[in-house]
């Protein structure tokens, strides 16, 4: 992470803490501080920043309003533990097991009213268009967490499917973050499209990653359960692209790992990650990631424009690639 990232970064951090979290009654609120206290990479505000610097030099200006992205994107990881019944979110106990599931439901509403909040701030001749935009992506958002807990009762999921999914789920949001930087920059519109093309596929491969990363991930870098969604039988594009593959003696032994209810969860996570070694899942999943890696750098490539800032979009994006955590 270069000096300049770690300056948005800075920035970002104490925006988020001068959001007002002082209501009553405590219970609501102080989840709302922890999860926001819990860190994480900032990526979507700081891609916000990082495409209005493309065009213009006041990233200050802007700041209060793109945290509301953060604080949006903290909501759904609020609402998602609830509903994954997840243990750990960056390596600490999610809400509803340091409170209650009725607390982190309710807390994480008032998360969402604080995202508007600051999305609000936006000059008055472009607030409708961020605010449309905002909610298609919203909404998207939770079309793609839908999908996602749809796939749970689903024998079979494709891998068009499974990329679609997260591509609302997850990338959606990383486009809107560009895409809300370069509309508040002044940015021509054609550029607005290439800098949300960039997002999504940024988004796409960043998810791949993250399936790796629950597989092949280390528990101390990574801040979840490694092997999290092995347990929970979750399909990721390493378990569709194996069900796919598999065939004879290991289709046989994958299918056992899927149906069995009674298991030692370290020996399933053991023997599924030796599967998919067996049929080279890991290298799959890599070349697929490293494809979307390769569209984003294209969309940029294609703004025609050369500047220190986007040397340092670029380096971002290859701090994303290469992350282990």
């Amino acid at each position: 992470m270069t000096e300049y990232i770690r300056k948005l970064l800075s920035l970002i951090n104490q925006d988020i803490r001068s959001i007002d979290l002082e209501g009553q009654p405590i219970e609501l609120y102080e989840p709302i501080r922890y999860i926001l206290d819990l860190g994480g990479k900032r990526m979507r505000p700081i891609l916000a920043l990082l495409s209005y610097g493309l065009y213009k030099n006041d990233i200050e200006k802007i700041i209060s309003i793109v945290t509301g992205i953060e604080v949006f994107h903290n909501f759904t990881l609020m609402h998602d533990d609830i509903m994954d019944e997840a243990p750990l979110r960056r390596g600490q106990a999610t809400v509803h097991k340091k409170w209650n599931e009725e607390i982190g439901i309710l807390s994480g509403d008032v998360m969402l009213v604080k995202a508007y909040e600051r999305l609000e701030q936006v000059e008055a001749e472009k607030i409708y268009r961020v605010l449309q935009r905002f909610n298609t992506c919203a909404a998207e958002v939770c079309e793609g967490q839908q999908l996602d807990m749809n796939f749970e009762n689903l024998e079979k999921v494709t891998e068009a499917e499974y990329l679609e999914m997260i591509r609302l789920k997850t990338a959606v949001l990383l486009g809107f973050s560009m895409e809300l930087g370069a509309i508040l920059a002044d940015a021509p519109e054609n550029h607005q499209q290439l800098l949300k093309d960039f997002g999504v596929n940024i988004g796409l491969g960043f998810q791949l990653k993250d399936d790796l990363l629950d597989v092949y991930g280390e528990q101390s870098k990574f801040g979840k359960q490694v092997g999290g969604d092995i347990i929970s039988n979750k399909k990721t594009y390493l378990l569709i692209t194996a069900l796919q593959e598999a065939s004879g003696d290991l289709e046989w032994e994958l299918k056992k790992w899927l149906t069995k209810t009674g298991f030692v969860k370290w020996e399933k996570v053991n023997a599924i990650t030796a599967i998919y070694n067996q049929l080279g899942i890991k290298e799959r999943t890599e070349k697929k990631m490293d494809q979307y890696f390769y569209n984003a750098n294209q969309a940029l490539d294609r703004l025609g424009i050369e500047t220190d800032r986007l040397s340092e979009l670029k380096a971002f994006t290859y701090y994303l690639t290469h992350r282990d955590r």
